[in-house]
């Protein structure tokens, strides 16, 4: 059984940064694509950027110029560093991992910004 366990969301004023992080159990990180994901509410879950096994990386319009994904293959961690938030970035945030043959999805972790 995979778990993915977010961390690091939390209230911050426009402007700032956060930066969450996504610790997944078992072994199959390496070779998984991963992404983060957001929900706000009354919308429909989006994705917000995604890092395949080879790094390539890629973002929601949204969120490119302001948001980082990286992830560390040693740590089994995914991470997503946002910078120059908005209040509309507010939402919770998921970690997904995927491959063709299974889609694991985190708890969440909520991220609030305030105006």
């Amino acid at each position: 059984q995979v778990q993915l366990v977010e961390s690091g969301g939390g209230l911050v004023q426009a402007g700032g940064s956060l930066r969450l992080s996504c610790a997944a159990s078992g072994n199959i990180f390496s070779r998984s694509a991963m992404g983060w994901y957001r929900q706000a509410p009354g919308k429909q879950r989006e994705l917000v950027a995604h890092i395949t096994s080879g790094y390539i990386t890629n973002y929601a319009d949204s969120v490119k110029g302001r948001f980082t994904i990286s992830r560390d293959n040693a740590k089994n961690t995914v991470y997503l560093q946002m910078d120059s938030l908005k209040p509309e970035d507010t939402a919770v945030y998921y970690c997904n991992a995927h491959m063709i043959n299974y889609d694991y999805w985190g708890q969440g972790t909520q991220v609030t910004v305030s105006s």
